[in-house]
């Protein structure tokens, strides 16, 4: 693979910066930069202001409202978005279910759902785990049984992101309890508002009430709703887990903590020297550094493989694993750079407007913050240890 830019993309990447200079709020940029967390309306602000450019859902055809962009253009555009300090687009609805609908979807469900994606009328969330189906996915217990023209939907989903905010769920739930474990899920979607649908947020280490507990009873889906056939939810599941691992493994965003990261370095002083230039330090950072440009080849791998509309194979799996690694390594090199200005905990000093006074540089405060929360990415999403299953088999043929 050449992995030389073209004057094309080179000018591509100069549109993409100019746009981002001149229509990203610089409030948005310094909240992600400084680590601070961003409100519902912040990240539909920014959710807006890239469907107005018709830059939203940049891996979607055109014809369902994507620019048609080439994986170039894609891995150029993800990369200048984490080096702007851009919000994150909020995944489930742009990145996880419409790339499900456009493939499975039928006409009529392409039609309605997909344009209310884009417009930022539905908020997605994500209804896969379960307090006793994590990993072993395929061991979740919600039901939906149908009777006549609904399906009656019973049971909990847990670790919901954002589903606070959601006012629809795409859900996998169990249609024929008779049938192996794979073979009886079905792919339903299902308003947030219906009766008998209760959330309960979960609050974590930080304060941060990111995730929440999802109980179903009795909740009445219409059968128009389901996706595809009946208890073949399993394989569109397997579908939308390979764009969400790819989207955990965020690529742009390691690149953009990584030079903060370098900054830190040079700023904090060690034996009355620079902590970039102490040996041990700067060799943990050299080998971040070597495994971010590999995982960079890998990421341009694993575009590659959906360039032509199909979904990435097991090379998503591994992204998903040093992606991962790699960000969590990056937080804790600033956690450990940052020494005992990192330790106090200031949860004012997380939300937006605060104005008190900093111990030590000003983005100290959101070090621990951010090491502690970046813990999950190797659980999350499929955990790592199931990742290095699947590449055993479907890679190494173990």
């Amino acid at each position: 693979m050449d992995l030389s830019f073209t004057p094309e993309e080179e000018a591509f990447r100069e549109e993409v910066r100019s746009f981002f200079r001149d229509k990203l709020p610089a409030r948005l940029s310094t909240l992600v930069r400084e680590g601070k967390r961003l409100r519902k309306s912040d990240m539909e602000e920014w959710h807006a202001i890239l469907n107005e450019r018709g830059w939203l859902a940049n891996h979607w055809p055109e014809e369902w409202g994507g620019p048609g962009w080439s994986m170039i253009q894609r891995f150029i555009f993800d990369n200048e978005s984490a080096l702007a300090h851009a919000p994150r687009v909020v995944p489930f609805g742009v990145n996880m279910l419409g790339p499900v609908l456009i493939k499975f979807g039928s006409e009529e469900q392409k039609k309605q759902w997909l344009p209310r994606i884009l417009d930022g009328s539905d908020w997605w969330c994500q209804g896969y785990s379960e307090p006793g189906a994590g990993s072993d996915l395929a061991g979740l217990k919600t039901t939906a049984v149908r009777k006549g023209d609904v399906y009656v939907v019973n049971g909990q989903k847990t670790w919901t992101t954002l589903g606070q905010h959601a006012d629809m769920i795409f859900c996998l739930v169990r249609t024929d309890a008779t049938a192996k474990k794979q073979e009886g899920i079905s792919f339903l979607l299902i308003d947030m508002k219906s009766p008998g649908i209760e959330v309960r947020p979960i609050t974590l280490i930080d304060g941060e009430q990111e995730v929440n507990e999802v109980f179903f009873t009795d909740v009445e889906v219409p059968v128009a709703n389901l996706v595809g056939e009946e208890n073949l939810g399993w394989t569109y599941a397997k579908y939308l887990l390979t764009y969400e691992r790819t989207n955990i493994a965020g690529v742009g965003f390691s690149i953009a903590s990584f030079e903060r990261l370098k900054e830190v370095a040079q700023m904090q002083k060690k034996g009355g020297r620079s902590l970039a230039d102490d040996p041990l330090f700067a060799a943990r950072m050299a080998r971040v550094e070597i495994d971010l440009a590999n995982m960079q080849t890998t990421n341009l791998r694993v575009l590659a493989a959906v360039a032509g509309g199909g979904a990435p194979g097991a090379e998503s799996s591994m992204l998903k694993i040093k992606g991962t690694e790699i960000r969590q390594e990056i937080t804790s090199l600033t956690r450990r750079a940052y020494g005992s200005y990192a330790a106090p905990y200031i949860p004012e000093a997380l939300e937006a407007g605060w104005n008190g006074e900093d111990v030590g540089p000003e983005d100290a405060a959101m070090a621990a913050p951010s090491y502690f929360n970046n813990r999950k990415l190797s659980i999350f999403g499929g955990s790592n240890e199931i990742q290095k299953n699947i590449i055993s088999k479907a890679i190494l043929g173990l």
